[in-house]
C-alpha cells in the first residue's frame, strides 16, 4: 500500500476513524499527526463500539505500529485512561508493543485546561464552542516556546525547572485576568512526574521509528483529527481548532517529507455536520436536522454534545479538494439518507466564500435529487444500490471534482462498497 493521508473534508466528524481502520488492515504504521483530545473518532468492530481520542486507529491492529506524532498535544492522564480502557476491552491483541508517542509532542497541562475554560465563560455569547480540554493554550504555548514536551515530564528534574519557569506567569494570568485560584508546583511536578514515568516506556524517537518502517519497505497512514474547515489557516476562522488539520500538516506532524506522501483520501459525509459555533451555510430547518441527527447519531464523540446538521455542501467539499490535494473520496452515512423523498445538494453559493466574511456572508444555491426508500446496508457493489441513490452520488462526485472510491453503507467496519484501486487492494 502507498503512504495515505486521511483528512476531512468538512467539519470533522466524517467517520476517519473507520476509513483508518479499513485501510489499516494493509498499513504497516498508523500515525496521528495534529490536534488532541478534543475530538474522538469511533470505530465499530464485531459489532461493539469504541472511540479513540488519542491513540491512533491502528491501535486495534496487531502488525501496525502506532505512532503519537510530534504535531499532536497530549494529555497523559487521558492517554492512560484511554489506554486502560482498550485494554478491558480485549480488543488490543498485543496491548501496546509497538506504541510510539513522540517526545517532541507537547503536554496539556492543568493551566491549559484552567485557562482554556476561563477564557470561554469570559466570551459569554462570543464564545467559540471549544471542548475546554485545554488544546489551544497548549498550542499557544508551543508557539510561544515556552510548553512542556513528552520527553521532558519523563525525566524529574527537568519537569520540575521547566515548571518553575513556566507556572508564576500562568498563576498571575489566572488570578488578576479572573480571580480564578492559582496552582501548585508540588502538586503538578507529583502528579505529572508520575504520568511521565508511566508512559516513559513509549516516548521516544517516532519519527525516527516511522523512516525505520520505510526504510523496510513498509507503509505508513496518516490520521488527522478534526476537519478542513476547522484548520487554523484555511477554516471559518476564529471558530476553528488551534492547529493545521489539512493533509500537508501531516508532514510537519510526524516528520515525514512531502516526497513520501503518495495519496490524500477527503473523508465526506453524505450530508453535513458541525459542532460548536461558526457560519454554516447548508444547516438544515429545526425538524431537518433532528431528522439528520437522530437517524445519524450525531452526537460527539467526545464531548456528547449534539451536531448541528444540514445537507451536503458541494462548493465546501471542492475547496477541501483542491487545498488538500485530494486523490479519491470517501462518502460515509449515506444510509442515513435512506427515506428521503428528495435530497438538496448545495451546488455554489450567492455571494462571495473567499472573501473577508468568508461563509458567514453567503447563501447556499440547491438542487435536488430524488431519494430512496430501500435498506442499503447490505450493499457491497454500486450496482447493489438503489439508481436513485447512484444518480445521487454520481452528481456529488461530479461536482467536487475528486473521484468516489469508497462508500460506507453503515457503521460497521464491514458495511462498506469498495470500487477504487487503492481500497480495492485491502478487500
Amino acid at each position: 500500500m502507498p503512504n495515505v493521508v486521511v483528512v476531512g473534508t468538512q467539519w470533522g466528524d466524517e467517520g476517519k476513524g473507520k476509513v483508518v481502520d479499513v485501510l489499516s488492515g494493509r498499513a504497516s504504521a498508523v500515525v496521528r499527526f495534529q490536534g488532541g483530545n478534543n475530538a474522538g473518532h469511533t470505530l465499530v468492530v464485531e459489532g461493539q463500539k469504541m472511540v479513540l481520542h488519542l491513540l491512533p486507529s491502528g491501535i486495534l491492529r496487531d502488525h501496525c505500529v502506532s505512532v503519537i506524532g510530534n504535531g499532536v498535544v497530549v494529555d497523559p492522564g487521558a492517554l492512560l485512561e484511554e489506554m486502560k480502557e482498550l485494554e478491558v476491552s480485549g480488543k488490543v491483541l498485543q496491548p501496546f508493543d509497538d506504541l510510539w508517542i513522540s517526545h517532541r509532542a507537547q503536554v496539556v497541562m492543568p493551566y491549559h485546561l484552567a485557562l482554556d475554560r476561563l477564557r470561554e465563560e469570559a466570551r459569554g455569547a462570543a464564545r467559540i464552542g471549544t471542548t475546554c480540554k485545554g488544546i489551544g493554550p497548549t498550542y499557544e504555548d508551543k508557539v510561544a516556546r515556552r510548553g512542556i514536551t513528552m520527553g521532558e515530564v519523563t525525566v524529574p528534574t527537568i519537569l520540575r525547572k521547566r515548571l518553575e519557569e513556566v507556572l508564576p506567569e500562568k498563576n498571575r494570568m489566572m488570578e488578576e485576568w479572573y480571580g480564578a485560584p492559582s496552582l501548585s508546583v508540588d502538586e503538578i511536578f507529583e502528579r505529572y512526574a508520575a504520568l511521565g514515568e508511566r508512559l516513559r516506556p513509549y516516548v521516544g524517537d517516532a519519527t525516527g521509528r516511522l523512516h525505520q518502517v520505510m526504510a523496510e519497505g513498509g507503509s505508513l497512514l496518516f490520521e488527522g483529527a478534526q476537519g478542513s474547515f476547522l484548520d487554523v489557516d484555511h477554516g471559518t476562522y476564529p471558530y476553528v481548532t488551534s492547529s493545521n488539520t489539512v493533509a500537508g500538516a501531516a508532514c510537519v506532524g510526524a516528520g515525514v517529507g512531502p516526497t513520501h506522501i503518495h495519496e490524500v483520501v477527503g473523508i465526506t459525509k453524505a450530508y453535513t455536520t458541525r459542532v460548536g459555533s461558526g457560519p454554516f451555510p447548508t444547516e438544515g430547518k429545526p425538524d431537518e436536522e433532528a431528522w439528520l441527527r437522530e437517524r445519524g447519531s450525531e452526537y460527539g464523540a467526545t464531548t456528547g454534545r449534539p451536531r448541528r446538521c444540514g445537507w451536503f455542501d458541494a462548493e465546501l467539499v471542492r475547496q477541501a479538494v483542491r487545498i488538500n490535494g485530494v486523490t479519491r473520496i470517501v462518502i460515509t452515512k449515506l444510509d442515513v439518507l435512506t427515506g428521503l423523498e428528495r435530497i438538496p445538494i448545495c451546488t455554489g453559493y450567492e455571494g462571495d466564500a473567499y472573501g473577508v466574511e468568508g461563509l458567514a456572508g453567503v447563501t447556499p444555491k440547491y438542487e435536488y435529487a430524488q431519494g430512496w426508500e430501500q435498506d442499503i446496508s447490505a450493499c457491497r457493489r454500486l450496482e447493489d444500490l438503489p439508481k436513485d441513490c447512484r444518480v445521487y452520488l454520481n452528481r456529488l462526485e461530479e461536482l467536487v471534482e475528486a473521484p468516489i472510491e469508497m462508500i460506507s453503507v453503515g457503521p460497521d467496519r464491514e458495511e462498506v462498497i469498495i470500487e477504487g484501486k487503492l481500497f480495492a487492494s485491502i478487500q
